[in-house]
């Protein structure tokens, strides 16, 4: 008789829908094998606060594939190799304890681990599993910008919901003569504003791997207006950078966070658009309504495909290796290598080249 496994799973860094249906598929997929599961809240501070699991069961988890958000809660600050810690006075200092989450681990009897995650929390899962934590890896980001999977869930409900927005302010700036700058997230990676700016209708998409140039952009504006066109579209990545600057933030990184805080790219390009041009331009930051709501179709499937790919992962014993999309079939590809090749828009691509074909400026 094979084992009767008890596994747990997390879900760390930022929300994406999608999330709860990795949770349904893999409780679903354990029960149907007579295994135990356990969620560990808020990304590894269940296995620091053992308060924080909690036992999942198909009663708990029947029909939450298509609610957004996640169940177990996440976290992007909580990364057990340097936890903030502070005393009584305020001040913190970086601590590793990632040998009290191993040891929680062992002492809870857990066999395995499904890390649901982008970048930061499978480099996370990664470590663990080079100390001896058996771990399955989930790629989640809206970005997508994972390496070893052709998309990631999440990305396709964000460019959905940005699409969205993009479309209802055709009438708007149509209505007024205005330049809409609309700011998307993506942080390094420019396919959220890629894919919405183009199936949007999109006059100009600024993107982090085509640093632009602000008079090339003001440019196409006018001679926009010279055809009649007297409105405008932008739609720019929060990570655009002008030719020669830098990408623009709003502060430094949190303590526990692993990257700045992106943001302000659009009120910067449509001040410079104002001045240069005399158009009347204003700008928009979609932020986190790109991961809120319900999955789409294509995430929900993708997600589900995922969680239950993740428990035949761990059925067969293949551990620092992440589940991922080679179309048409749920791959396994070590973390390792995963996480050496983060994806970003292939300027030479075909969907930027369709950009071109169709008139859209880069800024270049």
């Amino acid at each position: 008789m094979a084992k009767r496994l008890k596994i747990c799973i997390n879900t760390g860094g930022g929300d994406a829908p999608g999330l709860n249906a990795v949770i349904e598929a893999v409780t679903m997929a354990a029960y149907n094998r007579q295994w135990e599961v356990y969620g560990i809240k808020s990304g590894y501070a269940g296995l620091l606060n053992t308060e924080e699991i909690i036992q999942l069961t198909p009663e708990k988890v029947y029909g939450i594939a298509s609610l957004g958000g996640t169940i177990l809660g996440t976290t992007n600050k909580g990364n057990p190799f340097m936890m903030p810690v502070c005393n009584a006075a305020g001040e913190c200092e970086q601590r590793d304890l990632s040998d009290r989450v191993m040891d929680n681990f062992r002492r809870l009897h857990f066999d395995a681990l499904v890390a649901v995650g982008g970048d930061g929390s499978l480099d996370i899962a990664h470590r663990f599993a080079a100390k001896g934590m058996p771990v399955v890896g989930v790629p989640k980001t809206i970005d997508n910008d994972m390496g070893g999977t052709v998309i990631t869930f999440g990305f396709d409900t964000a460019v959905s919901i940005a699409t969205e927005a993009i479309d209802r302010l055709h009438s708007t700036a149509k209505s007024h003569d205005r330049v809409m700058v609309v700011e998307l997230m993506g942080r390094n990676a420019g396919f959220i504003a890629l894919n919405s700016g183009i199936s949007g209708n999109a006059d100009v998409i600024l993107i982090p791997e085509i640093p632009f140039d602000i008079d090339k952009v003001c440019e196409k504006l006018m001679e926009n207006e010279l055809r009649g066109h007297k409105y405008a579209i932008m739609v720019v990545a929060e990570g655009a950078l002008p030719k020669g600057g830098d990408v623009i933030t709003k502060g430094a990184a949190e303590p526990g966070r692993q990257h700045v805080i992106l943001g302000g790219i659009a009120e910067y390009v449509a001040k410079e658009i104002s001045q240069r041009t005399g158009k009347d331009s204003r700008s928009m930051v979609l932020g986190h309504l790109q991961r809120g709501g319900s999955p789409t179709t294509f995430d929900r499937l993708l997600s589900l495909r995922f969680g239950a790919a993740a428990v035949r992962a761990i059925e067969q014993g293949k551990f620092d290796h992440m589940v991922g999309l080679q179309s048409p079939d749920i791959v396994l590809v070590p973390l390792e290598k995963a996480l050496g090749m983060q994806k970003r828009v292939r300027v030479d691509g075909d969907t930027v080249l369709t950009g071109r074909d169709l008139g859209i400026c880069f800024g270049d």
